[in-house]
């Protein structure tokens, strides 16, 4: 059951990875270079090992690496966990981190335009705060999205990462809202450092169908 929502709230925060947008293709990458190189492997095998290393990317330990405040950070530990596929085709972990790490191919969910339209129509302000060593606006304006975003916080130009209550205290200035006017939306545990800087929090479901994020939960709680 979702928790209750504070009807005083003036803004909403979003995740971007895994909340707002999505990588759509990463087997098909490992499928295609697999082959070129002379490799066979199955897509349901591909998609499989992709699991396993987005789920490892996501543990405390690699998230406490710091790899969100620069591209060179960045691409050095995501290429340390993608090494592992190397075994699989030599070069398989730089064109996997090259075709789909790059936040320019990444895709919304169907979901997230009609959400972030309704928020807007609530007469609430949008804010994007992502773990990301990239400028998110060429990504939203990319699919006509950049007209439903107010501010967008990265943690490389504030120089925090989330869970640290600093990048989310950063996206509400942004807004010029009070923390306790916000509520933060997303995906992964380190959202719920939001808490510690006075916000709410919503954590989706890690379970969803197709591309379908289930976004339209948060709209039905807002007052």
């Amino acid at each position: 059951m979702a928790p209750p929502v504070n009807p005083r709230l003036r803004a909403v925060l979003f995740d971007w990875g895994d909340t707002l947008f999505h990588a759509p293709h990463a087997a098909e990458v490992i499928v295609s270079f697999a082959r070129a190189s002379g490799a066979e492997i199955s897509e349901a095998r591909a998609g499989e090992l992709w699991d396993e290393l987005w789920v490892a990317g996501k543990t405390p330990e690699e998230i406490a690496k710091g790899r969100d405040l620069s591209l060179e950070a960045h691409r050095r530990v995501w290429m340390d966990l993608f090494s592992r596929l190397d075994a699989v085709a030599p070069g398989l972990s730089g064109a996997l981190y090259e075709r789909v790490m790059d936040p320019r191919s990444w895709v919304p969910f169907a979901d997230t335009r009609v959400t972030l339209e309704a928020v807007h129509r609530r007469g609430m302000k949008v804010g994007v705060v992502s773990n990301v060593p990239a400028d998110l606006r060429p990504v939203f304006a990319k699919h006509g999205l950049d007209g439903l975003v107010d501010s967008y916080t990265h943690s490389f130009e504030v120089g925090a990462e989330k869970p640290d209550p600093a990048i989310f205290l950063a996206a509400a200035k942004s807004l010029g809202v009070r923390p306790s006017e916000t509520l933060m939306v997303g995906d992964h545990a380190v959202d719920r450092g939001a808490e510690r800087a006075g916000m709410q929090v919503f954590i989706l479901p890690t379970e969803f169908e197709g591309d379908v994020r289930g976004l339209a939960t948060i709209v039905d709680h807002l007052q």
